[in-house]
């Protein structure tokens, strides 16, 4: 199975944020490079919101061109077999963090967002994973800082779509 036939298969069987489920769909079936970065119309990213829940915190990334607090995440890759295991490779790769699971249930939420030229949109499939007990952080070369958080500090650093990420996150442990 293709990565954009699994997208397809994520995205249908989603519950929730149904008008914007369906900008998704639609995108996908009128763009079959809807799930790369060259697609300039927009395409499908995958994130993870990098959670310690027994210690009631979240991991978030400050982004180098963004200069915002995020969550981890990006573009999918040639190699992901899923958006599952892109939104995993990201967390990965991005926290340092190796041994992160990913919450049951498939994604957490939907975020479409403008971004800057040459490309319109990015329509992001949002994931939570956990962070395994005793979790290290590493910064990567996309960040300029990354850092703990408790959940009721996000809102004072991060902008509403990461707390509303949170929230849901939160409302599926």
């Amino acid at each position: 199975m293709s990565l954009h036939d699994d997208a397809v298969l994520v995205l249908k069987g989603y519950e929730g944020q149904e008008e914007l489920r369906q900008t998704y769909l639609d995108h996908l079936a009128t763009h079959p490079d809807g799930m790369w970065k060259a697609c300039g119309d927009g395409h499908i990213t995958a994130s993870a919101l990098v959670i310690d829940p027994s210690r009631g915190r979240v991991l978030l990334t400050l982004h180098k061109k963004l200069r915002m607090w995020l969550q981890m995440g990006g573009h999918c890759e040639p190699g992901d077999a899923t958006v599952a295991a892109a939104a995993l490779r990201e967390a990965t790769e991005e926290s340092g963090i190796e041994g992160l699971t990913l919450l049951t249930g498939g994604p957490v939420r939907l975020d479409r967002h403008a971004i800057p030229a040459p490309c319109h949109w990015h329509l992001d499939v949002q994931y939570a994973v956990v962070a395994p007990p005793g979790a290290v952080q590493t910064i990567s070369d996309e960040s300029l800082d990354l850092r703990w958080f408790a959940y009721d500090e996000v809102a004072d650093v991060a902008d509403e779509s990461v707390v509303r990420l949170l929230e849901a996150t939160r409302a599926r442990l």
